[in-house]
């Protein structure tokens, strides 16, 4: 029972943890943005103000939906990536790690895209479904590149699965994984991919505004539309932490140093996050489906053909 407590405090506490980080960062990308369009960008309490405002407003069900659907999706994304930030919150700072969790994290990181088609499909909306069809079709896209680009690591740590042994395999060895070649092209890949899971541009294609108003979104409002975007903060802050914890030697919060590395690795990739939005354009579903199945695929394919050859 106490075994359980403990699990319990720690999904309590590491989930809010990274709402409350992943919240702060997705301000650092709007005030970039703000900087970039010659604005000044809102203040650094934006968006919680945003998310408790929207907490308290109603939800309002459209006709014809699939109540249980439309309701019960927007906690199933935010189930999903509280449990992935638990997982590495725990495996960060060596409190436990189990046999798999790399696996368990990649399945729990598509959580969030399925809620987003089952909501969508749910609301009866046709400007909705549209954006429902469009998640769909990108998620198909950028997950078998990205799933091949997380096998190469696994190939050059000798068939490691558990999220601590990456950690301690780059520790023992002095060298980060992304170093070799192979795996190198392996995480420019997962960079890639993981723009196009936090759907932002140029993969914002499910809920582009100035074609389809909020695609996918168009027909949620108060704390269910509230629960959407705070599962989309949270995945900006642990999709780059699970990408750090692979490929970059994890984060480590001992010393003064530690933290100061940390923080940075994080930044280097949240400042690529925000690159990336600011200077490209929306792609189109079908541009983005040939980008992910015909260049990606096959750069990934390369990397795993180089590890498997010692590259």
């Amino acid at each position: 029972m106490d075994r359980t407590l403990s699990y319990l405090l720690y999904f309590i506490i590491f989930s809010s943890l990274t709402a409350v980080i992943g919240l702060i960062a997705c301000w650092v990308d709007r005030k970039v943005t703000a900087m970039v369009q010659y604005r000044v960008g809102p203040p650094w309490y934006q968006n919680f103000a945003d998310l408790f405002k929207l907490m308290g407003k109603e939800t309002v069900i459209p006709a014809g939906a699939k109540k249980t659907g439309f309701l019960s999706s927007p906690l199933i994304g935010l189930a999903g990536i509280s449990v992935v930030s638990a997982i590495l919150w725990i495996v960060t700072l060596g409190l436990d790690s189990f046999v798999g969790d790399t696996i368990v994290v990649l399945y729990l990181l598509t959580l969030p895209s399925l809620a987003v088609i089952l909501g969508a499909s749910a609301s009866k909306n046709p400007l909705a479904s549209i954006g429902a069809s469009r998640e769909m079709k990108l998620v198909l896209g950028y997950e078998l590149p990205f799933v091949i680009a997380m096998i190469v690591p696994v190939m050059k740590s000798g068939g490691i699965l558990k999220l601590e042994d990456f950690i301690l395999f780059q520790q023992q060895n002095g060298v980060f994984l992304f170093r070799s070649l192979s795996a190198t092209i392996a995480f420019v890949i997962a960079i890639i991919c993981m723009q196009a899971k936090l759907t932002l541009v140029p993969f914002d294609i499910p809920e582009a505004e100035g074609e389809i108003m909020a695609g996918a979104y168009i027909e949620y409002s108060g704390p269910a539309l509230a629960i959407f975007r705070l599962t989309k903060a949270m995945m900006v802050f642990a999709v780059p932490v699970f990408l750090i914890t692979v490929f970059w030697g994890g984060m480590h919060f001992g010393t003064l140093t530690e933290w100061g590395i940390s923080i940075i690795k994080y930044i280097v990739l949240l400042v690529i996050i925000i690159l990336i939005k600011n200077t490209n354009p929306r792609l189109r579903i079908d541009q983005a489906v040939k980008f992910f199945w015909g260049k990606i695929t096959l750069l990934a394919v390369a990397a795993l053909v180089l590890a498997v050859a010692g590259f």
